[in-house]
């Protein structure tokens, strides 16, 4: 399902018990200086991640100063993250004059410990090549580092390396819990491009051999993966950025099931084995 770009008003673009998604929760929250925000999603475990701007966050009186530190777009710098425990009260406000914060969840029913993750805390992976048309750069704000400290929410931020290319290919799917093969992950994306005007094309192909649906993605576009192998591309001459949020059903490792058609070119793009390992 493609959601196009809309003012949200600070109220969650993919609610609790989404009737596609309902592992995920998001939300897009923008505040000038000063600014406060509050929350509270029970029944979820969410991550704080400043898309552009600095804010002060208090979770249950626990403070995180200063988190972000990006001033333009997604571009200028890394990702910080704060971790909040499931149906934890959150209060943040906005330091620099304008801040866009992105609150990604998953369902969950154990209450956690609150952490946060700074630039230099992130875990990093970087595959495909310019040949096959796959290069890109995730960076991963709640993955395989914290495996411990996080229940099923997985938080990353997803580039692609130069202008033009593919995203998430080899074609893969993630809807069905049939381990040792296969996870059942909801994913939620958040699309942006540079320069803004950009776009791409995101393939939702239910079945191997079957034709499935394609969505215009634009600046904002919001994505909900529901069933189905999803890869997606970026115009030739603009770089693609999304914010990407995945929720176990069973398990917060990811397994992905590689389409058939497809599986053989896990074999030829460099790097694609250490990038599926990170998702954990």
């Amino acid at each position: 399902m493609h959601i196009a770009p809309f003012d949200n008003k600070n109220q969650p673009i993919v609610d609790v018990d989404h009737s596609l998604v309902p592992l995920n929760y998001f939300n897009i929250v923008k505040l000038k200086k000063d600014e406060v925000f509050h929350y509270q999603v029970p029944g979820y475990e969410t991550c704080i991640v400043p898309a552009t701007g600095t804010i002060n966050v208090d979770v249950e009186g626990v403070a995180y100063e200063s988190l972000g530190n990006r001033i333009k777009d997604v571009w200028g710098g890394e990702p910080e993250g704060v971790y909040v425990p499931v149906g934890a009260k959150v209060t943040f406000v906005a330091v620099s004059d304008e801040v866009e914060v992105f609150i990604a969840g998953a369902k969950y029913d154990k209450v956690l410990v609150p952490f946060d993750v700074r630039a230099d805390q992130l875990d990093v992976v970087q595959y495909g090549s310019d040949d096959t048309k796959t290069h890109r750069k995730i960076k991963h704000i709640l993955g395989q580092k914290y495996h411990d400290k996080v229940g099923r929410l997985l938080v990353s931020e997803l580039f692609t390396v130069g202008a033009g290319g593919w995203s998430g290919f080899p074609s893969h799917k993630h809807d069905t819990d049939r381990l040792p093969i296969e996870t059942r992950h909801d994913e939620t994306y958040n699309f942006r491009f540079r320069p803004g005007h950009g776009s791409g094309v995101l393939m939702l192909q239910r079945e191997d051999g079957v034709s499935g649906d394609a969505y215009h993605i634009v600046e904002g576009s919001t994505i909900l993966v529901d069933k189905g192998y999803h890869p997606c591309c970026v115009l030739p001459g603009y770089e693609m950025y999304y914010f990407t949020i995945l929720s176990g059903m069973s398990q917060r490792p990811l397994v992905q099931y590689f389409q058939p058609s497809h599986e053989y070119q896990v074999q030829t793009i460099p790097g694609i084995k250490d990038m599926v390992a990170k998702f954990k």
